[in-house]
């Protein structure tokens, strides 16, 4: 996974922006930063998830993901080694990240008119 195909995936969902923090490219929806790429250098790239999320893909894919250091990962902020992931395994993470901060009318499954 290269930064570029980080980027596009993360501009694919609903609403999402591009924007920046301390110095870095952010990825949001609503103003809520959902991912954060080239921190803490450009082979990795950042999600925020939950606590369980980050221990549930930390546990299954520790070669993909590890906690950021310190407060930020004991809240769930999760690195993603952008040289090991997969294209499957980073949409399923990022779109969790992606929900945790969408505005509600935009994260709830939508009912298909019949």
């Amino acid at each position: 996974m290269t930064a570029a195909q980080f980027r596009e995936m993360a501009l694919s969902f609903p609403e999402a922006a591009e924007a920046a923090h301390m110095g870095h490219p952010d990825f949001r929806v609503g103003g809520r930063i959902f991912a954060t790429l080239g921190y803490p250098n450009e082979g990795r790239g950042v999600l925020v998830l939950s606590p369980e999320e980050q221990q549930e893909l930390t546990s299954q894919h520790p070669e993909m993901f590890e906690p950021v250091p310190g407060g930020w990962g004991r809240r769930g902020s999760t690195q993603v080694l952008l040289r090991q992931i997969t294209r499957r395994v980073l949409e399923a993470a990022m779109r969790k990240a992606w929900q945790r901060k969408a505005p509600k009318r935009l994260s709830k499954p939508r009912r298909v008119a019949r």
